[in-house]
């Protein structure tokens, strides 16, 4: 399964931000965004895209779902503890 990397230049829409991962464990990771203006951090749900063999960032509409923005790290890294405490409903 290949992982996120740890640093990346954003395309599309979100072209030419500077992302930078931070944390990540097996139910989630935070990453800090430069947008060349502002800083802010995204956390989300580790999600895995097996018909890619890959690890998926998210795209615009997960946010507010399984992925969060943050202005500042400190309610981020909340969020991310958060979700690497819970419990995982398998159905």
């Amino acid at each position: 399964m290949k992982e996120l990397e740890l640093e990346f230049t954003g395309k599309g829409q979100v072209r030419g931000f500077k992302f930078t991962q931070l944390k990540k464990n097996k139910k989630a990771y935070l990453y800090r965004v430069d947008t060349g203006h502002l800083i802010m951090y995204e956390v989300f749900h580790r999600k895995e895209n097996t018909r890619f063999n890959c690890i998926s960032y998210p795209s615009n509409k997960a946010f507010g779902i399984w992925a969060w923005t943050y202005k500042n790290l400190y309610s981020a890294e909340e969020i991310f503890k958060l979700i690497t405490e819970m419990e995982v409903d398998n159905g």
